[in-house]
Parts: structure tokens; C-alpha cells; sequence
């Protein structure tokens, strides 16, 4: 029997990291100055990105496998970063939609 699927808007916050053994110039240059303001127990800093994506799917393993998909063949790269992402559904979504 066919049924009208709900499409849920999801929100997944995405972290992009350099891979163990890279270098991060950006990094450094944090954790130095950070050191020179007085933090002498900062021994040491990794920068990366963290991007929030408000996207739709029918359920949770579409939008899973939706988040993969971008960071494997635009927000990550996966020679040099990693990419780790928490999801879940807008709460928010119900609240937005306009009144029939």
C-alpha cells in the first residue's frame, strides 16, 4: 500500500578536522598566541571548520546517508581531513510551517 511520506527536516552539525600527522599552521599560529596572552598550559591547538546544514529526508538513514555523501564529495578532504557530524531532526520544523 502506498502512503504519503513525511519528509523530516534535518539539522547536522558537521566537524572537519586535519588528519592525525598533518600539519596546522592555523593551529600553531592559535596556540602560540594564546601562549603569548598568558595561557603557558596550552601545549597544543587543531583548527578545523564546523558547518550546520538544515537539509530534508524521508527518515534517518536518508539524511545519514545524505550527510555522508556531502562531506565525502565536497566538505571534506579525505586525503588531508576527517569528518565527524552529529544529526537530528528539526524540532523547530512544525513550528515554521504555515497554518492551511
Amino acid at each position: 500500500m502506498g502512503g504519503i511520506g513525511l519528509i523530516v527536516r534535518w539539522l547536522a552539525e558537521v566537524h572537519v578536522s586535519l588528519r592525525s600527522g598533518i600539519a596546522d599552521p592555523e593551529g600553531q599560529t592559535i596556540g602560540s598566541a594564546l601562549r603569548s596572552l598568558g595561557y603557558s598550559t596550552v601545549s597544543e591547538v587543531r583548527s578545523g571548520k564546523l558547518l550546520r546544514i538544515s537539509f530534508e529526508a524521508d527518515d534517518h538513514a536518508g539524511a545519514e546517508s545524505a550527510i555522508e555523501d556531502m562531506c565525502r564529495r565536497l566538505l571534506a578532504n579525505p586525503v588531508m581531513e576527517v569528518a565527524s557530524w552529529e544529526l537530528r531532526a528539526d524540532e523547530q520544523q512544525d513550528a515554521e510551517a504555515p497554518n492551511p
